[in-house]
């Protein structure tokens, strides 16, 4: 049993539903800050579980659940003679696999209208209990935000019935390694999986140890003396008062007992030591093993290279037992995990590098540059090491001494491999400029980038004229149509020989000396305190 796919609607940043397929086993999310990444395992948990944050939703509805476009239209809605209606937040889980414990949940009680297993957890206006009031604070023109107050958070299945967790058969661990969720001192994590790691005859057993460890401090001399103390103090007749601990409870030792390491208490120990721990147990949870999906916010949070690779391995082992689904900004997570389980988030669309033309190729590649890309608000690609850094230099003579990134454009080295990356760049619609030579035939580039031509995100930077000359190298032609030369022939000789620290009589002397040094040139101008005169495709690179 998996869950097949999410639905989430008007829940946080995603106002219009959203949908994401998921894989049976492994699935690595990435996506920029604010692109949804952690929404989509609030939502999935939420939807098997009720709770948010360690605690039941039902009983801590707040407005800001609500997408704020959502509630802002609503609001503003109410002072004109066409109020819509108080907004919902849905979440559907859509389940997959051959299991009886499915079949009760079957039904065409979804947005899709199709018979299918699966569950809706949903927060709504509870009409049948507040339509009046409601009515009433809408003619009043009192409302200034959703009314959470006359709000419901409902769970049903596909088959229309309402439901809890328990009779949902896939669970849940949500495991963010930057917070410690507690609960009477003991991370609620850690004891709900502990819990679920147990058989039944020894959650008992603990159960029963646990109540003899209080009766036995309720039977303790000290504590009747004193208690016989408070009860004179309080001169309450014929009643007694006094402390004591909680009995009443079979499962009160989960929030009572403290989990400790290596006799530390668990929340003393280090986040990155707590992430480890945590997704280890859930993993080894044998309970339901074929219906458990793990979902890890962030796992590089915290971790040394070698805790992260060695989660990553058992991660990896396992994912063909449970669902994982990982949200992460760490391109060694990507690269680990590998490429053909990336889902890239933004502006709400979802791109699978395994779905590209390119996909053998962003799957041998390191990881790096390919979520540089995705990750980027905006980008320029360049074929090399010294582009980059005269794109860089450019830029910053441009923007009073701002480095791209600092703007939000990364400056990306792709060798030859450009329309690799505009392809992943247009799936993401990433604003993207590729400066490149023209290599002395001007046709060739207008031929290979045709396909993008008029494209909105897109912008293709070339010089369009050809330059030519006598000069050749090791009975070769010289190459007038690359960066070097281009920027010899914007600049004057006198110039670039004190911006490189070189004195070159002429200016095929200077050529060659910059083709056969292209890093330890643009490294000069990189670094120069004279800013020299950049080619005019150099120049539209760089004004995004």
């Amino acid at each position: 049993m998996k869950i097949a796919k999410v639905k989430i609607t008007n829940f946080k940043c995603y106002e219009e539903t959203f949908t994401l397929v998921l894989n049976d086993g492994l699935n690595v999310i990435v996506g920029a800050n604010e692109s949804g990444k952690t929404t989509i395992l609030e939502a999935i948990h939420l939807a098997l579980t009720g709770l948010l944050h360690g605690r039941p939703l039902k009983s801590d509805l707040t407005s800001y659940l609500f997408n704020l476009a959502a509630q802002t239209k609503y609001v503003q809605s109410l002072v004109t003679g066409s109020p819509l209606p108080p907004p919902a937040i849905t979440i559907e889980l859509f389940f997959s696999g051959d299991s009886s414990e499915l079949a009760e949940l079957e039904g065409d009680g979804n947005s899709e209208k199709i018979k299918a297993s699966g569950v809706v957890y949903r927060i709504e206006f509870d009409e049948e209990n507040y339509k009046g009031p409601y009515e009433a604070l809408v003619a009043a023109g009192e409302l200034t935000s959703i009314p959470v107050e006359y709000y419901t958070a409902t769970m049903r299945s596909f088959a229309r019935k309402g439901i809890t967790s328990r009779s949902i058969p896939i669970k849940s661990a949500l495991i963010d390694s930057s917070s410690a969720r507690l609960q009477n001192g003991s991370d609620v994590y850690v004891s709900r999986i502990i819990r679920d790691v147990l058989e039944e005859t020894e959650r008992a057993s603990i159960s029963q140890a646990h109540r003899k460890l209080k009766e036995a401090f309720v039977e303790d001399r000290n504590l009747q003396l004193i208690n016989e103390r408070i009860t004179k103090a309080a001169k309450i007749s014929q009643k007694s008062v006094s402390i004591s601990v909680d009995l009443s409870s079979q499962t009160a030792w989960e929030s009572s007992l403290m989990t400790y390491i290596d006799f530390i208490p668990f929340q003393y120990i280090g986040k990155g030591e707590q992430c480890v721990i945590k997704t280890k147990l859930a993993l080894s949870t044998k309970k339901s093993a074929e219906a458990t999906a793990l979902l890890l916010e962030e796992p590089e949070n915290h971790l040394s290279h070698a805790r992260l690779n060695e989660l990553i391995t058992d991660l990896t082992d396992q994912h063909g037992q449970k669902q994982i689904i990982i949200s992460t900004h760490s391109s060694f997570v990507a690269n680990k995990l590998g490429l053909d389980h990336l889902i890239v988030l933004r502006d709400g669309k979802v791109v699978r590098i395994s779905e590209l033309e390119a996909r053998d190729f962003f799957k041998k590649l390191a990881g790096y540059d390919t979520l540089r890309l995705a990750l980027a608000h905006k980008a320029i690609l360049v074929e090399g090491d010294s582009d980059e850094l005269v794109v860089q230099r450019a830029y910053m003579d441009a923007h009073g001494g701002r480095l791209p990134i600092q703007d939000g454009i990364d400056v990306i080295s792709v060798g030859t491999a450009f329309l690799r990356f505009l392809e992943l760049a247009r799936a993401l619609k990433i604003p993207v400029t590729v400066m490149t030579d023209n290599d002395g035939d001007t046709a060739a580039v207008e031929k290979k980038y045709a396909a993008y031509k008029g494209e909105a995100f897109v912008n293709i930077c070339f010089d369009p004229v050809l330059d030519s000359g006598s000069l050749t190298v090791k009975g070769k032609a010289f190459n007038y149509n690359t960066l070097e030369p281009k920027i010899l022939k914007a600049n004057s000789l006198a110039t670039l020989n004190s911006v490189l620290g070189v004195s070159a009589k002429t200016d095929d002397e200077l050529r060659t000396y910059m083709q056969a040094n292209k890093t330890e040139s643009a490294l000069s101008i990189f670094n120069s305190t004279t800013a020299i005169t950049y080619p005019d495709y150099i120049k539209q690179a760089i004004a995004l």
